[in-house]
């Protein structure tokens, strides 16, 4: 009775411990005892895990049980966790004071996964067993009262209250039953000698042993004991312990040495030899794994000792003297089996949800993961690590279970999969690891426009294009993959004057080709702006554009044009005689509607087959038709002039205009009989009238011109030294000054001397780098202010002089030469009134 209070203190310490762990787990715990019927029920796991009825199978609610087959199921109408099959919890578990059944609920769209452990209760359906049903045990009638014999107990595959056993035995006057607790779970059983034996009174016993265990209802189990009394030798074996405890390190090499038994006996002779053996009860297990030395009582490793496999052996062994009848005595040695870190953790990959979204959110799950190791203690300690510097991490959710979730945001145009390799590394020493490799696939989300290479194209192409003619291909690349990179095109479409631009263009949805619809004009449209726009065929599409400039070369397409009274009809002019050579009769004037090269007009002058050499030309580009030479009576007097008028594009384009010349005597005027005749009358009488200004404002000019020489010469003459006699003149200082470059040049005057008069010759030499000449401060004001007035002065007439000369040069005005020849006098006078002002300072 004293025993089974222990083991019922222990297993309540037990169940206590299992109570505070499941309250901390946050766990689904259900129980169940083992042998249940089909269809027991478990729990409602639907409702504890507070999923849906309706969602059950629309969320491929399953149950998934490692290596534990299909002992439980889940009815998906009502979510309620029943016995699937026959549950045997020493099939399970064996004698572990703890056995379960561990569930993985998993839950899809989107992915859950729950841990539920459902404890298998043991019931006490096992009878306690001996290991024979018979045992023949002999004994010599010379043992003293009290002699003890040690016989096998019986087993019990139940645990706790179910396995405590107890033992009986029928009346009997010579033995009576001993039972000692020897360890914490090895019990010695043995008959007590309470009468001296006497093999002439009885020759052999009959005992009946019964076990019951401490179940409800109480199972037994009997063996039969046979008792044959020996006679002669009366001392038998002794060993120096009852019990043995060694360690054994698993994986030990054959003939490594467990243990050394040694038994003595007080007897001689052949008596007192020993010879060891193991108990004839004894496994077939033990006696395939260990070898006891008959002689000397060694134990040795014979075979693989494998502490995942057995963790504890317990040896019976005997000696047994040489005597007749022999004597023995036996021994119990007890080996536990130290664990070896020989056992690779395994990884277990689960539920992979790939591909991936390259928008998914970080903690979005991708795969489950369990790992194991039959290793035990740090052996059996499991760490899960990733390969660096990927966008994953572990979570650890129950026990060794582990999710592979995203950890930081994707992008497919980067990388577009990874490897990922997930290694369980052990905490033994040294360490094991297993790997496993998950190839995450990320799926393309559109998140990247089409692109072009650049925001601008210029695009050249020559006008009168044929219809329908290619000038351009657009291309954008996109990024992503499929439809979301499967590119579009289309214009922008916008007015360009009063016409759509589809009107002048158009685009291939698919190559990006740009057509001309229609010949392009240069002179109509020199320049078209336009934008094309590329878009992919992504959910929602995204879009760019391009902008094209498109230029519209000139070709030589438009011939010269006359202008004025020039045009579609011909020309008529009055010539006097006795004009002379260069004198202007008139000017052609034409344009080209054309640019560049194609509008730069050229003209000639085309003479009459048989025709004598003309007295008038034509410029090569400004069209002047002037005369060449004095007229004179040989001339005819009405002269035809084709004036041909090209451009210098390829080809040559051309246009022709006639101009019919009169000659006519001086102050003689034939009446026009023509509109254009008149005309030319009125300019003819203009012309005159312009001659007779001219000859007016040149003598005007040349008078002042000589009004300013002579004034000049006096000044110069009385500025002269008065002596006549011949020498050396006094050296003369030539400052520097605003209106020269000659700086601090000094000019020497040598006389050359004849008889009579004046000096004839000044020679004047330069050199440079001499000092200024001193001056007073009221004389250099005095000069500098002349000087300033005189150069604006002289800045006027050149600025009014280059003006009329380009109005002469463009429109050939006749008033506007007089009046540049009167400005180019005026310019003159100007510089010799300067120079006498310097020439006074000095």
């Amino acid at each position: 009775m004293v025993f089974s209070w222990r083991e019922d203190q222990r297993l309540l310490l037990w169940l206590l411990l299992l109570a505070a762990w499941e309250a901390g787990s946050g766990q689904l715990h259900y129980s169940v005892p083992e042998e249940a019927k089909h269809g027991t029920f478990v729990g409602r796991i639907a409702q504890d895990l507070g999923l849906e009825l309706a969602e059950l199978v629309p969320r491929l609610f399953r149950v998934a049980s490692k290596d534990r087959g299909d002992l439980l199921e889940v009815n998906l109408q009502n979510g309620i966790l029943f016995v699937n099959s026959r549950i045997d919890r020493e099939a399970l578990c064996g004698r572990s004071a703890e056995c379960s059944i561990h569930l993985e609920v998993i839950v899809d769209r989107p992915l859950q996964v729950f841990h539920v452990e459902v404890e298998v209760r043991d019931i006490n359906d096992n009878p306690p067993v001996f290991p024979m049903a018979t045992k023949n045990l002999f004994i010599y009638e010379s043992r003293p009262l009290g002699s003890r014999f040690s016989l096998e107990g019986a087993s019990d595959a139940d645990i706790g209250a179910n396995s405590l056993l107890t033992y009986s035995l029928n009346s009997s006057e010579y033995f009576t039953l001993d039972v000692k607790r020897k360890d914490e779970e090895i019990k010695s059983l043995g008959l007590v000698l309470k009468k001296l034996l006497n093999r002439e009174d009885i020759a052999e016993h009959h005992l009946l042993i019964t076990a019951v265990d401490g179940g409800k209802p109480e199972l037994t189990g009997t063996t039969q004991v046979k008792i044959t009394v020996l006679d002669v030798n009366d001392n038998a074996p002794s060993f120096e312990r009852t019990l043995y405890k060694v360690r054994l390190s698993e994986n030990a090499l054959n003939g490594t040495v467990v243990v050394n038994v040694n038994a003595s006996d007080l007897d001689e002779g052949v008596n007192k030899d020993i010879v060891y053996s193991f108990h004839t009860d004894m496994s077939a297990d033990i006696l395939s794994k260990f070898h006891l030395d008959p002689v000397n009582g060694y134990i040795t490793v014979k075979d693989n000792i494998d502490f995942e496999e057995t963790k504890s052996f317990e040896i019976q062994v005997e000696a047994a003297d040489k005597g007749n009848p022999p004597m023995t005595d036996h021994c119990t040695v007890l080996v536990e089996v130290v664990d070896v870190n020989d056992n690779v953790p395994e990884l277990v990959i689960k539920s992979l949800s790939i591909p991936v979204l390259e928008n998914s959110a970080p903690g979005t799950v991708i795969a489950l993961i369990s790992v194991s190791d039959r290793d035990s203690g740090v052996n059996g300690q499991v760490t899960c690590s990733l390969t660096p510097h990927v966008p994953f991490k572990l979570v650890s959710t129950f026990k060794n279970y582990y999710s592979l979730v995203l950890d930081s945001t994707l992008d497919r145009e980067t990388t577009a999969d990874y490897k990922v390799v997930v290694t369980a590394r052990d905490g033994g020493s040294p360490s094991l690891w297993a790997t496993a490799s998950v190839s995450v696939e990320v799926a393309d989300v559109n998140d990247n426009a089409p692109a072009f290479a650049q925001p601008e194209y210029t695009v050249f192409v020559k006008e009168n294009n044929p219809p329908g003619a290619h000038i351009f291909t657009v291309s954008a690349t996109d990024a992503d993959a499929q439809e979301n990179a499967l590119v579009s095109y289309s214009l922008v479409e916008r007015r360009v004057g009063e016409r759509l631009l589809s009107s002048f263009v158009s685009v291939h949805a698919e190559s990006g080709k740009v057509f001309a619809l229609q010949p392009l004009d240069h002179e109509e449209l020199e320049l078209l702006q336009f934008q094309v726009s590329a878009r992919d065929a992504g959910v929602p599409a995204l879009g760019s554009n391009v902008t094209l400039q498109v230029f519209v070369l000139d070709e030589n397409d438009n011939a010269p044009a006359l202008l004025g009274p020039q045009a579609g009809s011909t020309m008529s002019e009055l010539v006097s005689r006795t004009v002379g050579a260069g004198h202007v009769v008139t000017k052609v004037r034409a344009v080209d509607a054309d640019s560049g090269y194609n509008a730069w007009l050229s003209y000639e002058l085309q003479s009459a087959a048989g025709s004598g050499r003309l007295p008038f030309r034509v410029g090569l580009y400004t069209g002047e038709i002037s005369t060449t030479r004095v007229l004179d009576e040989t001339d005819a007097p009405r002269q035809s002039l084709l004036v041909l008028v090209k451009d210098h594009g390829e080809p040559v384009l051309t246009a022709t205009a006639t101009l019919l010349v009169s000659l006519v005597e001086s102050g003689h005027t034939p009446k026009a009989p023509s509109r254009a005749l008149v005309d030319s009358a009125g300019r003819e009488t203009s012309l005159v009238d312009v001659n007779v200004y001219l000859i007016i404002a040149i003598c005007a000019v040349s008078s002042l011109l000589v009004l300013t020489l002579l004034l000049y010469l006096a000044l110069r003459c009385s500025a002269m030294p008065p002596e006549g006699s011949c020498g050396p003149g006094k050296p003369v200082l030539v400052c520097s000054s605003a209106v020269g470059s000659w700086s601090y040049s000094q000019q020497r005057r040598q006389r050359v001397c004849s008889g009579e008069g004046l000096p004839k010759t000044d020679l004047m030499a330069f050199s440079p780098s001499l000092t200024p000449c001193p001056v007073s401060q009221e004389k250099e004001e005095k000069l500098v202010a002349d000087i300033d007035f005189s150069v604006k002065v002289s800045n006027f007439i050149s600025n009014m002089f280059s003006f009329h000369m380009l109005v002469f040069l463009v429109l050939g005005d006749v008033l506007d030469l007089i009046i540049l020849l009167m400005f180019f006098l005026l310019n003159i006078s100007h510089l010799l009134i300067l120079s006498l002002k310097l020439g006074s300072h000095d």
